[in-house]
């Protein structure tokens, strides 16, 4: 099979190209998670989607097709808290494993997901694994007050693929915004997600409307879904598809966050990550706040 007639509908530029319907791009997107298609057809898929933006119905449909082939882990006792992680610490230290603990402290199954697509980054999933919480080998049900780290390609080798795509071409494509939307779960799940561009902010939050989630959605830090520390973002909370404001953004930047180092490697990461836990440095404000949100959105999930 070939994708080269979606890809004469969505490669003609910012101008001239058309958006897909979202029966033909579950289509595209199926073909490509199945190995079906080149890799010339994949690059121009990319750079494509890339130059044109993906739509909501596009979205839907990249995710119908990949939900249709994840391999799910089992339903826990309570919704799960998905934790996409991708993109790691660049000038920040990476706190998603502190939400992840956080959440898990409050008796919620976590879900850390992701994949190394650059080699400069510290990855959540460094820092957890210095924190004795390593990825797991297989796929089993998460239990309460559990964090479970799952590289994608459990999940999906062919998503993988999709995602290390950037390493030859440099750029982020279509797969690193579905990893950052799905739910790998059978089950209730509350999805927190997290965006840079305003842009993307209106599609992620008319999908999750759009599919009936159960999300958590921000700013993210550095591309994380963990909230700015320095910050006070907005956050919109969505119950089965229903949004709802649950904080609005506060202007200004907080100067000094207790402990916070300027570091971002994993030991030194790590241990700022204990001593919070341990009750040895405040929990950061936007963190805090972050955790109850979600605490709320799963009693409804």
């Amino acid at each position: 099979m070939s994708i080269a007639h979606y890809i004469k509908e969505i490669g003609r530029g910012a101008r001239g190209s058309k958006p897909l319907d979202r029966a033909q791009a579950k289509d595209l997107f199926g073909q490509i998670l199945d190995g079906r298609v080149t890799d010339l057809e994949i690059g121009a898929f990319c750079l494509s989607m890339r130059i044109k933006g993906e739509t909501t119905p596009e979205m839907a449909g990249f995710l119908d097709a990949t939900h249709e082939r994840l391999q799910l882990l089992p339903a826990s006792d309570r919704p799960v808290v998905v934790l996409p992680s991708y993109n790691g610490a660049r000038k920040l230290p990476v706190l998603t494993p502190l939400l992840a603990l956080l959440l898990a402290r409050e008796g919620l199954p976590v879900l850390v997901h992701g994949s190394a697509t650059e080699s400069n980054r510290v990855l959540a999933s460094d820092v957890l694994a210095a924190l004795d919480v390593p990825a797991w080998s297989g796929l089993r049900k998460i239990e309460t007050g559990e964090v479970a780290v799952v590289e994608t390609a459990l999940l999906h080798q062919g998503l993988k693929r999709l995602l290390d795509v950037r390493r030859v071409v440099g750029l982020r494509n279509a797969g690193h915004s579905v990893v950052k939307l799905m739910a790998p779960v059978a089950g209730p799940t509350v999805v927190v997600g997290s965006y840079t561009h305003p842009a993307f902010a209106t599609v992620m939050a008319e999908l999750f409307a759009l599919l009936g989630m159960s999300a958590l959605l921000s700013r993210g830090l550095e591309g994380e879904v963990v909230s700015d520390p320095r910050r006070t973002p907005q956050l919109d909370g969505f119950i089965r598809g229903q949004r709802v404001e649950l904080q609005a953004q506060q202007p200004g930047t907080q100067a000094d966050i207790p402990g916070l180092p300027t570091a971002i490697d994993v030991a030194t990461t790590a241990k700022y990550t204990r001593c919070v836990l341990n009750g040895d440095l405040p929990v950061p404000t936007a963190i805090a706040a972050q955790v109850q949100h979600i605490l709320e959105l799963s009693s409804h999930a």
